[in-house]
């Protein structure tokens, strides 16, 4: 009878790791999503918050859609920390597929005074560098993480 139970469990553990490795086969690597900050534009703040609607371009390249059901970011310019910001939209973008994104943020007055101060020091306000960091959230295992960095230019003032 023991002999038995042994070949069992040996049988049942032998099955349970045949099907957790064949589990692992469904969890592809998926390419990384494609970010373009594609606009930004001012939004009615509060006091000393300054608020900005930041459009974002997802192209996802992948075989499998992605549904997500919320979306985080963080906007660094110029070596500093500038805005972050959430929203709990929901989406679905198919397979090899794109959407435009706009999540509001929000910019501290403590943000906006570091960088003033970072930009009096520079000689030209063309091209500072930026980095997006955020994510898409889809569920246990569906969170995506984004990243996108460039340079802004910034317009320039008329001649008055």
């Amino acid at each position: 009878m023991t002999a038995r139970l042994h070949r069992y469990t040996r049988l049942f553990l032998a099955l349970l790791l045949a099907c957790g490795l064949s589990a692992c086969a469904l969890f592809q690597a998926r390419d990384p999503l494609n970010i373009s900050v594609i606009g930004i534009e001012p939004l009615p703040g509060q006091e000393l918050e300054l608020r900005m609607a930041v459009k974002i371009r997802v192209q996802n390249p992948n075989e499998a859609p992605l549904d997500y059901n919320g979306i985080a970011l963080n906007l660094e310019v110029n070596g500093q920390p500038l805005a972050a910001g959430v929203s709990d939209q929901q989406g679905h973008i198919g397979r090899y597929d794109e959407a435009v994104i706009v999540v509001p943020v929000s910019i501290t007055a403590f943000s906006f005074l570091r960088q003033a101060y970072g930009l009096g020091k520079l000689d030209s306000l063309q091209g500072l560098p930026y980095k997006l960091r955020g994510k898409l959230a889809g569920g246990p295992l569906g969170t995506v993480r984004f990243a996108d960095e460039g340079k802004l230019d910034l317009p320039k003032g008329g001649n008055w």
